[in-house]
């Protein structure tokens, strides 16, 4: 007995939502590595406020890989719990190295620009396989994306202007 034999779902268009989560799984957990790097070696100008909020960042993306993995997981698949697996699939780059604040917000910045386009992309899939609730979750995450990237935007605007 499966889980999608109750979910009234169409197996065939369920697994293209499947490979989508685990390609997204994969940059999620490049994303929260490089949050924690970013926490840990970030100095100078906004270090206190950086430091706070990549903290925060770092907590929430382990909280949408553990949703992510979950969800892979109600629709049958099976999430990749290996880090050499998600370096072979991730589009986004491990980093290290970045002390400098405005280097550290425009690679999140460009993060979450790539988390935006295949989160959406994940949307459609989603909604052509009648799967409700995996577009909810990912319209969620776009909603705090959206908000976290004006904010971050008018946080390096401001810290321009004091240089």
């Amino acid at each position: 007995m499966k889980t999608l034999d109750y979910l009234n779902l169409n197996e065939t268009k369920v697994a293209n939502v499947v490979t989508a989560l685990q390609q997204l799984l994969a940059d999620f957990q490049i994303h929260y590595t490089n949050l924690r790097g970013f926490h840990w070696e970030i100095k100078g100008r906004g270090f206190f406020v950086l430091h706070e909020k990549f903290e925060s960042m770092y907590d929430d993306a382990a909280s949408k890989i553990d949703e992510i993995a979950e969800r892979i997981l109600t629709l049958g698949g099976t999430p990749e719990n290996k880090f050499s697996g998600y370096l072979k699939v991730a589009r986004i780059s491990e980093v290290s190295g970045f002390s400098s604040s405005h280097d550290a917000v425009e690679n999140v910045l460009a993060t979450y620009k790539h988390l935006i386009v295949e989160e959406r992309k994940l949307i459609d899939l989603a909604n052509e396989a009648n799967d409700v609730v995996t577009a909810d979750m990912l319209t969620g995450y776009l909603k705090e994306q959206e908000k976290m990237i004006w904010m971050l935007v008018a946080f390096s605007t401001r810290s321009c202007e004091h240089k």
